[in-house]
C-alpha cells in the first residue's frame, strides 16, 4: 500500500470545494487537477523518469504518492523495472508481469519552484475544464437573445460579459452609430458558438434580422404562442425593416396584434433597435400579392414574375417611382430581401417601351426566319409565341386555332419554323467546329450545338476542359448589378440591372442543377474509363518480371 503524505486534509479539501464552487465546475476535476500537480512536483524531486501515482481521497482528505515499476526477468529502464530479487524485497511472492507498487517518503519540504509548477497545472487544468464547460453550456444555444453587460471595446468590437462566459460583438453585427458603453446591460442575439484553442468563441449580433424577429416574441404574445408566424424579415441596421406576418386564428389581425395598443408593442422593439423604422407586411402565398404589400407605402400598378430568372418585374406610376425606390435604393432592396427575388422597378412609360421593343424584336426574328409577312409574325407575337421551338413543336391545333389560320397555314408554318432551327444548328456547328471545340463535347446530353459555341468563346473545347469545372460554374444563373438612377428627391438611387460578366458559363440557358451535374460527370466519365484500362497493365507488370526472373535462374 502507498503510505499517507503529511498533509493538511481539511485544507486541500476546503481549496478543492472553493474553486468547483466558483468556477462551477465539477470537483472531481479539481481534485484530478491537485493529483496531476503533485504527480509533477513529485517527479521533480525524485526523477522525471519514474513512474509516480497520487491520490487524494475527496471524502477523507488523504494523499497518498507511490512508484510504479513492473518485475521483468531483464531490467532495461532502472527507473519503471525491477529484477525478480529486487522485486521479493518489495513485496514477497512478485512474478514476471507484476505490477509492483512502491511507496515513497512525504514531501513535508515542498519547495517554492515545485509549489509553483504544481499551482500553474492545477490552473490550467481548472481553465481547459471551465472552458470546456463554457462551450457545452452555449452550444445549443445559437438564436437565441441574451442580456450581458459591455465589459470592453476593442478595436471597434464590443466585448460582453454574459456572466458565466464571456461573447463578442464584432463591429459588422453592431448598429451604426450606436454608442457602447462599458458598464451597460445590452440584448444580443448568439448567431453561433466555436471552439477553438482560447476557449469558446460567443459571437453575438444586434444586426442580423433573427435579433428583430425574437424580440417581437418576446413583446407579442400572440407570436410567441405560435399564433401569429413571422413568415421573412429584412433589415438595414438602425435605419429601416421590413416583417411578413401571418396570422393562424383568422380572428386575430397579424398586423395590429404586432403594432400593439397605439403602437406600444412595436415602440418596444423600436427603442430596442436605437429607432430603426419597421414596416410590419401582411404575408401572402401569392408571390404578387406579397410583393405588392412589400413595397408598400408605394402603390404597385402591375406585378410580372420571371420564375425561371427568379425576377419580379414591377410596374409602378411615374409618380409613385422615388417612393417604390426609397432613399438609396432602400425600400426595393429591403423588398427584395424579404420575397427572396430580384425586383426590378420601372415606370408605365419605361414598361411600355420594353413591352414595344421585346415585340418589334420578336415580330422581326420571326418575320425573316419564317420568311412571312410583318403581319403573321405581328399576329404571332400577340399570341404569346416568343421563341421558334414554340412555333415548330406546338400541337398543330393550337396554331391552326388562331383567327385567320387554317391548318394548311399552320403546317407550312411548321414546316418553316423546322428548317429555320436546322440552319441555326448547321450554323452553331460551323461556329463551334471553327472554334476548335472537339465532336467529343457534341455526344454530352442535354448540350446543344448554340450551347458548344459559347463553352468554345469561354475557352472550353475539350472534355477535360469541361470535366475540370464545377456545377456551378458552368449552369450558375446571371446574378444582378446595381445601376445608378436618378431620383426626383434625392441622390441617385442604384436599381437592379441585368449584367453579363458574372454567373456560370452556360448561365443564360436555364439549365437545371440535376442537367449540369449529368453533363459534368458525362465529360468526367473517360477518366474512370482509362483508370480501368490502366489498372489490369499495372497488375500485369510484377507477373511479367517474375517470369523473366524464373527464366533467368533456369
Amino acid at each position: 500500500m502507498a503510505s499517507p503524505i503529511s498533509a493538511n486534509k481539511a485544507e486541500l479539501l476546503a481549496i478543492a470545494n472553493a474553486v468547483a464552487s466558483e468556477k462551477m465546475i465539477d470537483k472531481g476535476i479539481v481534485i484530478e487537477a491537485m493529483e496531476e500537480a503533485i504527480q509533477k512536483a513529485a517527479r521533480a524531486r525524485f526523477g522525471q523518469e519514474n513512474d509516480i501515482r497520487a491520490k487524494l481521497d475527496p471524502v477523507t482528505g488523504d494523499l497518498r504518492l507511490w512508484r510504479v515499476v513492473e518485475v521483468v526477468e531483464e531490467v532495461e529502464d532502472y527507473f519503471k523495472q525491477v529484477d525478480l530479487a529486487q522485486a521479493e524485497k518489495l513485496e514477497p511472492g512478485s512474478a514476471v508481469g507484476d505490477f509492483i507498487v512502491d511507496p515513497l517518503p512525504a514531501m513535508d519540504d515542498l519547495g517554492r519552484i515545485d509549489a509553483q509548477s504544481a499551482k500553474q497545472v492545477i490552473f490550467q487544468k481548472v481553465r481547459d475544464a471551465e472552458r470546456e464547460r463554457q462551450f457545452e453550456e452555449f452550444k445549443d444555444r445559437a438564436g437565441e437573445v441574451i442580456t450581458g453587460v459591455i465589459k470592453s471595446v476593442e478595436f471597434g468590437h464590443v466585448i460582453v460579459n454574459l456572466g458565466r462566459a464571456e461573447g463578442v460583438i464584432r463591429r459588422d453585427q453592431q448598429i451604426p452609430r450606436e454608442a457602447a458603453r462599458v458598464g451597460e446591460r445590452v440584448r444580443a442575439l448568439i448567431s453561433k458558438v466555436e471552439r477553438n484553442n482560447r476557449g469558446p468563441q460567443i459571437f453575438l449580433s444586434r444586426a442580423h434580422p433573427e435579433f428583430m424577429k425574437k424580440l417581437f416574441a418576446q413583446e407579442v404574445p400572440e407570436i410567441y404562442d405560435g399564433i401569429i408566424e413571422i413568415k421573412a424579415a429584412a433589415r438595414d441596421p438602425g435605419s429601416r425593416a421590413k416583417i411578413g406576418v401571418i396570422s393562424h386564428d383568422s380572428s386575430i389581425d397579424p398586423v395590429g396584434a404586432c403594432v400593439g395598443m397605439k403602437g406600444s408593442r412595436v415602440q418596444a422593439v423600436v427603442q430596442e433597435l436605437q429607432g430603426e423604422k419597421i414596416d410590419i407586411i401582411p404575408w401572402s402565398e401569392d408571390t404578387a400579392t406579397f410583393v405588392v404589400n412589400a413595397l408598400q407605402p408605394a402603390t404597385v400598378s402591375r406585378v410580372v414574375l420571371d420564375e425561371e430568372e427568379g425576377r419580379i418585374e414591377v410596374v409602378v406610376p411615374d409618380d409613385q417611382l422615388s417612393l417604390a425606390i426609397g432613399r438609396r435604393g432602400q425600400n426595393v432592396r429591403l423588398a427584395s430581401q424579404l420575397t427572396d427575388s430580384q425586383i426590378d422597378i420601372m415606370t408605365e412609360e419605361e414598361a411600355s417601351e420594353k413591352r414595344s421593343k421585346e415585340f418589334a424584336e420578336r415580330s422581326k426574328m420571326f418575320e425573316e426566319e419564317l420568311d412571312v409577312d410583318e403581319t403573321l409574325s405581328q399576329l404571332l407575337v400577340a399570341e404569346g409565341f416568343v421563341e421558334l421551338e414554340e412555333v415548330a413543336y406546338v400541337e398543330l391545333a393550337e396554331l391552326a386555332s388562331i383567327e385567320g389560320f387554317d391548318e394548311e397555314l399552320a403546317e407550312e408554318l411548321q414546316s418553316r419554323a423546322q428548317e429555320a432551327l436546322q440552319r441555326q444548328e448547321e450554323a452553331h456547328r460551323a461556329a463551334r467546329r471553327e472554334l476548335g471545340v472537339e465532336d467529343d463535347l457534341a455526344e454530352l446530353p442535354h448540350l446543344t450545338e448554340q450551347m458548344l459555341v459559347v463553352l468554345g468563346k469561354g475557352g472550353i473545347k475539350t472534355l477535360d476542359d469541361l470535366a475540370d469545372l464545377a456545377t456551378d460554374e458552368l449552369i450558375a444563373k446571371k446574378r444582378e448589378a446595381p445601376r445608378r438612377r436618378k431620383t426626383e428627391d434625392g441622390p441617385p438611387t442604384r436599381r437592379p440591372q441585368r449584367t453579363e460578366d458574372k454567373g456560370g458559363v452556360l448561365g443564360m440557358f436555364g439549365l437545371s442543377e440535376e442537367q449540369g451535374n449529368e453533363i459534368i460527370m458525362a465529360a468526367r466519365a473517360h477518366w474512370f474509363e482509362d483508370e480501368e484500362e490502366a489498372a489490369p497493365t499495372a497488375e500485369a507488370e510484377p507477373q511479367a518480371e517474375e517470369a523473366a526472373d524464373a527464366e533467368s535462374s533456369t
